[in-house]
């Protein structure tokens, strides 16, 4: 899918400045000798066995397909992962990497938290040190996720620039890179930034469609006909689509977060509102404003609120191999709320927008058809928030 340049179609290559060409240099050798090295990948395995839980569960949702009337329902269940979601898949890849390159340090930015929980997490398992970016409205909005970063030992800076946002984070963890190249890793949470981050990212995400072709095909002996996920930068749903992108008869599905609308500046849907440009490293799809700078982009969670999308996804829109639909606060709380009394389980508000485009869909297609939807987080960390907004306060 990508060339050795990292370019995807038109998309991806390495925007950045000569400062930061030895740091992602030194990671493609690092990255290109490991991830074909027997050791390297029996410990990761052993990893993701024994310290994350997988593999993760792929679940029937019969309640759910009972009450849509129509297609068969199944859950990819990342929310039991270590740490409640996909995230950990990465960041042990990434931690194992930088151990093996000799650092001892770690930094991430974070959105929703997960992220930052996740690289704090195996950063304390591995000995080694860790600095969290946030942006200021993001540590607000996860308290909760702060404390955990901390209690696990990491030092949470908390990004007041910009929107107070992800892309602040992002750009925040860039400019510390490049002040300490020598002995920090930067772990990057999705699939973007400059080459080699959205490969890297995406092979150690590509376990949950590994898992899921397999899981599937053994419980009713056809692949599915629907594989939905959420899309923010968009590492669960590349790791949810990857095995099957050369499946023509599996649709893949990417939800974006349309925030209070596509037709309003309150919206983070980049494919549906976003055009081409260039920022964090990358050529990709991105919202601007009339000049060209990077918009402000809103969504009510945080982890989808950011303003561009992954050169792989905005390659796979641009050729049609998946398609992308904008979910708005309202329709995610929706199924926020629908999937938590249907099936207890309360998902993460970033992996409600894929449920309700599920919701939408069942119901229309034949009792033989099968959705998979990738739940990529829990939802415990958002309960105060959702709850905010249905004008209850309650405390963390």
């Amino acid at each position: 899918m990508s060339n050795s340049r990292g370019r995807f179609g038109i998309h991806g290559g390495q925007y950045i400045t000569e400062t930061l060409m030895n740091a992602v240099i030194e990671l493609e050798k690092a990255y290109d000798f490991y991830k074909n090295d027997a050791d390297f990948n029996s410990e990761l395995t052993r990893l993701f066995n024994e310290y994350a839980g997988r593999p993760s569960r792929l679940y029937y949702a019969e309640r759910m397909t009972q009450d849509l009337h129509g297609a068969k329902i199944y859950l990819k269940r990342e929310d039991l992962n270590h740490t409640g979601a996909h995230k950990i898949n990465n960041v042990l890849g990434q931690a194992l990497l930088a151990k093996k390159m000799g650092k001892t340090r770690l930094i991430a930015e974070t959105g929703a938290g997960q992220h930052g929980v996740a690289t704090a997490t195996a950063a304390a398992l591995m000995g080694m040190s860790c600095v969290v970016f946030m942006g200021e409205e993001d540590t607000k909005r996860q308290a909760l996720n702060v404390y955990k970063m901390r209690l696990l030992g990491a030092e949470v800076v908390s990004v007041k620039s910009g929107t107070g946002t992800l892309k602040d984070a992002v750009s925040q963890a860039m400019r510390e890179w490049t002040s300490r190249i020598s002995d920090t890793h930067y772990c990057l949470g999705s699939v973007m930034g400059p080459h080699p981050f959205p490969t890297i990212v995406r092979d150690f995400q590509a376990v949950i469609s590994r898992e899921i072709k397999s899981q599937i095909l053994e419980r009713e002996g056809k692949l599915p006909d629907f594989v939905i996920a959420c899309v923010g930068g968009g590492s669960n749903a590349i790791g949810s689509f990857w095995h099957f992108i050369n499946d023509a008869s599996v649709k893949l599905i990417g939800c974006e977060a349309a925030g209070k609308g596509v037709d309003t500046f309150e919206t983070a849907a980049t494919i549906a509102t976003g055009r081409l440009g260039i920022f964090h490293g990358m050529k990709s799809y991105f919202c601007q404003d009339e000049y060209g700078q990077i918009a402000p982009v809103y969504s009510i969670s945080a982890g989808l609120d950011y303003p561009g999308i992954g050169p792989e996804h905005a390659y796979l829109h641009d050729t049609g191999r998946a398609e992308y639909v904008p979910v708005t606060d309202d329709e995610a709380v929706q199924a926020f709320e629908y999937l938590s009394r249907i099936e207890g389980i309360i998902p993460a508000i970033e992996s409600a927008h894929a449920v309700f485009h599920a919701m939408k869909i069942a119901g229309k297609l034949s009792r033989e058809k099968i959705i998979v939807i990738t739940i990529s987080g829990r939802g415990d960390k958002d309960c105060a928030a959702i709850a905010r907004y249905r004008g209850e306060n309650i405390s963390e």
